[in-house]
């Protein structure tokens, strides 16, 4: 297969996602539907490696999602991280509420070992997957092995439609008080600063003629940053071993508050969209790894793992939901991000919105309160806590 008949094909298979979730108003989100094809095409026609063979080898991938994440640091002040204390503590609560679950009446339906392997992965991303199988592998338990890999590449498949259900309810309810003026004052001045986003400049730069701004000193800018968060994570490695992924969302945030990047500095260096593209079909290429064979052989402890984790996260966030004082459909989001992380977080939160309004000031209003929830939530439990599950549970293998 050459290689730009590999692009064409993967990029229409995101293509067919976003039309069904376009024409179904987000109820079934492009991530599941495109996830779906993917999976199909694994199974008949598709090159194991179409997405390398289309110009998207992994190397890529991650530098994308250092820029991606430095990025979407660049849209969360300091201000609005303290602000989202409540988010943190629902999204802790979510993941107890899986480990819970699972080593309580997990272990007992499926065994000890094989929720062990499981929590981490279904808790977290690729990092978290490949520590557990690669735990299971040394220990000779090979079906485990496959196990952890599975969990990670389906989980997705039972969060994005529960978060588009749960996401749209959210957006109707605030919908309705942004329309009757009930908002509370806090969020309106998350509503009134997310207004004035695209407006803002860095601080260190406004003195500089804008014809020099370009967007390639945008991209330097964003890509020195990242570089940083790298080279720090790399220094306090042997003392405390840090995501560099989670510095890059803390110096995005720290950046733009300086003055040295602006918000959305990827958008305006015009280079978003395909930072986007390169990482979903980067989450995609790992359902190669899901034969029909593998599938069948794990079936039901699969199916049973991801209800009754599921199943917990609701009634943790759901009680902690309850005691801060925040909607149960937007503690269960930030719950269910766990299952996949960003950028899915971010892709359906969108998609949900532009699917319930075409006002862009009601637009505006329901991203300020919708999505950076959402984005802490993925980060906490995707990039931090399963990280750290996986590190202490794999020595239990």
């Amino acid at each position: 297969m050459s290689q730009m008949l590999a692009l064409v094909i993967v990029i229409f298979v995101l293509l067919v996602g976003d039309f069904v979730a376009v024409r179904t108003k987000a109820w079934i989100p492009s991530m599941f539907v495109a996830g779906i094809l993917f999976l199909i095409g694994y199974w008949t026609f598709f090159p194991k490696e179409i997405v390398a063979i289309a110009g998207v080898p992994s190397v890529v991938a991650v530098m994308m999602m250092y820029l991606l994440i430095t990025n979407m640091g660049t849209l969360l002040s300091l201000q609005e991280l303290k602000n989202q204390w409540k988010t943190i503590i629902i999204a802790f609560s979510g993941i107890f509420g899986i480990v819970a679950a699972l080593l309580g009446i997990g272990s007992l339906i499926f065994g000890l070992q094989t929720m062990i392997v499981a929590i981490p992965p279904l808790v977290g991303g690729i990092v978290s997957a490949l520590i557990m199988s690669e735990g299971a592998q040394a220990a000779g338990l090979t079906t485990l092995s496959v196990f952890a890999i599975v969990i990670y590449v389906m989980q997705g498949f039972a969060g994005y439609p529960l978060t588009a259900l749960v996401l749209k309810k959210e957006g109707r309810r605030l919908l309705d008080m942004y329309r009757q003026g009930n908002l509370t004052s806090a969020q309106e001045e998350i509503a009134a600063a997310a207004e004035v986003m695209p407006a803002m400049e860095p601080k260190l730069f406004k003195n500089m003629p804008e014809k020099y701004n370009t967007d390639f000193f945008k991209f330097f800018r964003l890509t020195l940053v990242a570089f940083l968060a790298y080279q720090v994570s790399a220094l306090l490695a042997p003392i405390v071993n840090i995501s560099p992924f989670v510095l890059c969302l803390l110096f995005g945030v720290i950046a733009t508050s300086i003055g040295f990047l602006e918000k959305q500095v990827l958008q305006k260096a015009n280079g978003f969209g395909i930072a986007i593209l390169v990482l979903m079909l980067f989450i995609f290429d790992g359902l190669k790894q899901a034969t029909p064979e593998m599938l069948m052989s794990i079936i039901l402890p699969l199916i049973g793992t991801v209800i009754i984790g599921v199943a917990g996260m609701y009634v943790f966030s759901y009680i902690a939901g309850k005691i801060l004082k925040v909607s149960k459909e937007m503690a269960f989001a930030v719950s269910l991000t766990a299952l996949y992380g960003f950028p899915a977080d971010y892709i359906i939160t969108n998609e949900v919105i532009n699917s319930l309004t075409e006002d862009e000031k009601e637009r505006e209003a329901l991203t300020s309160h919708m999505l950076p929830p959402m984005l802490v939530g993925g980060f906490i439990t995707v990039t931090i806590v399963s990280v750290i599950l996986a590190g202490i549970f794999v020595q239990f293998l």
